[in-house]
């Protein structure tokens, strides 16, 4: 019942000073907006017509208006300067951590393709392999992504890791996420990208290390025995170490 009022719980390493963000943003906001009602509601009720009354006319209160304009500049300036450290860390490739893993994310109507490397353990390689709407990752490993589109713009949107990009034809967009929470969840389209637009949906499976070892190496075997491109299969039990590894390594 508490998901239909409040944010999901975050799974990612970023996600709780996001949600702090939000909740001052929304401290603030909702403060003013009690503030202005209450005010309209006094306006209303204080200069209500009244018969015999005249009305008076005022051309506005110049201390007051440079008053609030001020306040709402501080307020916005003092947002994006608390703000900008945390947008750096998410958004810009030189704050990135070093990746885990690895993998490529395009989008199309009404799919997201993910090629995962191969064993390896790189892109672009004869040995990678694709999956049609399934991202699975590793827990506790940074992740990183290279977004693109292949005919419209599409956003690439998952509300429990706090991570929403656009995805845009022509441009190849880096984005990351560290995933703390083994568990399944949905990836959504959050771009209008056409009638079918409602059905462009995945799933991401955030293993425990050694299970998406398991299920890396059994993709791996899959396609080296000429299995093909795997397309909406589920994940394969565990076994494996390299990914473990990396995470253990991460860890310490």
């Amino acid at each position: 019942m508490d998901e239909f009022w409040r944010l999901p719980d975050t799974i990612s390493t970023f996600g709780a000073d996001i949600d702090r963000l939000f909740h001052a943003i929304v401290i603030i906001t909702g403060i003013v907006f009690v503030l202005v009602e209450v005010t309209l509601v006094v306006f209303l009720v204080k200069y209500r017509h009244r018969e015999g009354r005249r009305s008076e006319y005022s051309h506005g209160n110049t201390k007051l208006e440079i008053g609030w304009t001020s306040a709402t500049a501080l307020i916005v300036l003092i947002l994006g300067m608390v703000s900008w450290g945390l947008w750096q860390r998410i958004k810009n490739p030189a704050f990135f951590p070093e990746p885990g893993l690895q993998l490529e994310i395009t989008a199309k109507q009404f799919e997201w393709n993910v090629k995962y490397p191969g064993a390896d353990g790189q892109l672009d390689t004869d040995d990678d392999f694709t999956v049609r709407n399934q991202l699975h990752v590793p827990a506790n490993v940074p992740v990183q992504i290279r977004l693109q589109a292949e005919d419209v713009i599409h956003s690439f949107f998952v509300p429990e890791l706090r991570l929403k990009q656009d995805a845009v034809p022509g441009m190849e967009i880096p984005m990351w996420f560290e995933a703390t929470t083994a568990g399944n969840y949905v990836v959504g389209c959050a771009e209008l990208c056409g009638l079918g637009h409602y059905r462009m949906r995945g799933s991401m499976t955030v293993h425990e290390p050694a299970d998406f070892e398991s299920w890396q190496q059994s993709r791996i075997a899959a396609a080296t025995n000429g299995a093909g491109p795997a397309t909406d299969a589920a994940p394969a039990a565990p076994q494996g170490t390299s990914v473990a590894a990396a995470a253990a390594t991460h860890a310490h």
